[in-house]
């Protein structure tokens, strides 16, 4: 379960985030700046959407990955619900393919659940394959009755990832949503892998268990998140960060490996719910 350039390159273990960037243009070289450190560091799967400051954001990765090799990036995009209908979809598409300054995406994701039936959703997106605009395509935020409901439409089973909120505090997609990813072999793309600072989940980054491998390792506690996360197969975590020396603390976190005894003692200070809860989204 891997995301793969079209360079035939396995994108990095963590991605970046996007999510309020560039909307601030008194911010916007740093913001630049700071993902252009991170493809350098590795990070090579970028995620954006035409939500993000009302394109704002695509436009900032555009202007970020050039003078880099297109083949050797990774880059993403999602689509609104209310223009994931034919009527709608490809000038959507068009329009985030032209304010990122790229002919294809790797990865094109319908944001969350609306009114248009998957089929069509599905039937757009192979058509965008086809055509060369996307090389696949996935979805956010849809849990587990949406993922069966979406593999039982013709060419739904060729979704090639879900984007969730996933981090240590909340670990519901563990419970069915995960086990059934994987068995489809499908990744997980886990947003807010950072819970906002901590702010979505109060005394996480001071707990003891959190800190204490912190030191272990001689790392930062959001270092430690994820490291926990790059720990569970098949998912990636996609930080956002808007200055240079918080991206390459993001990308240090790849080299961190927790022993059993680590992770044990993150489990058992975050445990996973034993019943299935709703899919958390923000």
């Amino acid at each position: 379960m891997h995301f793969i350039t079209a360079g035939d390159t396995a994108a990095g273990p963590i991605g970046q985030g996007t999510w309020y960037l560039g909307e601030n243009l008194s911010t916007a070289r740093q913001e630049c700046d700071a993902l252009r450190a991170g493809i350098e560091a590795g990070m090579t799967l970028i995620d954006t959407a035409e939500m993000y400051g009302d394109g704002a954001a695509e436009e900032l990765v555009g202007r970020a990955v050039q003078g880099y090799g297109r083949e050797t990036l990774y880059l993403v995009s999602k689509v609104y619900p209310f223009h994931a209908s034919r009527r709608d979809i490809f000038r959507s598409c068009e329009n985030s393919l032209r304010r990122m300054k790229t002919d294809y995406l790797d990865l094109y994701l319908l944001h969350w659940r609306g009114q248009t039936p998957f089929a069509e959703t599905v039937e757009c997106m192979e058509e965008l394959c086809r055509e060369g605009r996307i090389r696949a395509w996935g979805v956010s935020n849809l849990d587990t009755a949406d993922m069966r409901e979406l593999f039982s439409v013709p060419g739904g089973g060729h979704c090639a990832a879900d984007q969730v909120l996933y981090h240590l505090g909340s670990r519901g997609i563990e419970f069915d949503l995960l086990p059934l990813l994987r068995e489809r072999d499908i990744p997980v793309m886990a947003y807010c892998p950072l819970a906002q600072a901590g702010r979505l989940r109060r005394g996480l980054l001071e707990a003891p268990a959190v800190r204490d491998t912190a030191r272990a390792h001689g790392v930062s506690p959001a270092q430690i998140l994820l490291a926990f996360l790059c720990a569970q197969p098949g998912v990636i975590p996609i930080p956002r960060a808007s200055r240079r020396a918080h991206t390459l603390e993001n990308a240090g976190a790849a080299n961190i490996r927790l022993s059993a005894d680590e992770l044990a003692a993150l489990d058992a200070a975050f445990p996973a719910p034993r019943r299935r809860t709703p899919l958390e989204i923000v």
